[in-house]
């Protein structure tokens, strides 16, 4: 994303629900769904670290409180309030979830909700834009993503 915030490109984000991980679903402590499609597609996508996810669940579940939004609303708003994000593309199911990831457009996060999700969902970036100390003094090649 630094890449294409550089070059003034944005990115059309496809599974931006992470495979179904971000829909509020799979919980700490509890098994995966019956129903889940994960059971068949989970070796297909990227590895995912299980305490990381339950993080940013966790993250996702106070928002979407405070909001009166669901957690896929949450997540699919958040990722839209990135510079680098032009859209997502959703995979809804049925149409009840193709509703409810409608609903993540026609409201905001506060700056305080973002900086947390934010905070729960970052990784260590990629070579060559680590470590941050190094990278620090070259805005132009790790520019903030926000």
């Amino acid at each position: 994303m630094p890449l294409a915030l550089d070059q003034g490109v944005g990115a059309l984000v496809w599974s931006p629900l992470g495979w179904g991980r971000l829909t509020g679903k799979i919980r700490r402590g509890q098994p995966l769904p019956k129903n889940s499609r994960l059971h068949e597609t989970a070796q297909f996508g990227p590895a995912v670290d299980d305490e990381k996810l339950y993080a940013i669940v966790d993250a996702l579940d106070a928002v979407a409180a405070e909001t009166g939004r669901t957690v896929p609303q949450v997540a699919i708003a958040w990722l839209l309030t990135r510079p680098s994000v032009s859209s997502v593309i959703i995979g809804a199911r049925d149409e009840t979830q193709l509703r409810d990831n409608l609903g993540a457009v026609g409201w905001s996060l506060s700056s305080d909700q973002i900086a947390r999700l934010d905070k729960a969902s970052a990784v260590m970036p990629a070579y060559p834009y680590y470590p941050y100390r190094i990278q620090e003094g070259f805005a132009r090649i790790n520019p903030p993503p926000v």
